[in-house]
């Protein structure tokens, strides 16, 4: 599980920060192509991601310091890379 979780992760940061970088192409340049096409597989990522992390929580026995910053490193960029270094191997 902690396998699934990692690739999730890194999937899920990778998902993120491509996102970011189409934002500007989005409002600059009025052209929504690449929102769209990474929103949806973020969105399910995301999910997917909070999913193994509240699963995690009860596998590993995260305390609640733990769960809170596996979960809100979800919120910022680079921030499951994070989590996949400190927390996933």
């Amino acid at each position: 599980m902690l396998k699934l979780f990692r690739v999730i992760a890194l999937l899920e940061g990778t998902s993120y920060i491509l996102l970011i970088l189409a934002m500007p192409i989005k409002y600059l340049l009025n052209d929504e192509t690449y929102v769209k096409i990474l929103g949806m597989p973020h969105g399910i990522l995301f999910i997917g991601y909070i999913s193994m992390s509240i699963i995690g929580k009860f596998k590993y026995k995260w305390n609640y310091k733990q769960f809170f910053i596996i979960t809100i490193a979800s919120l910022i960029p680079f921030g499951t890379f994070y989590i996949d270094q400190k927390y996933l191997r």
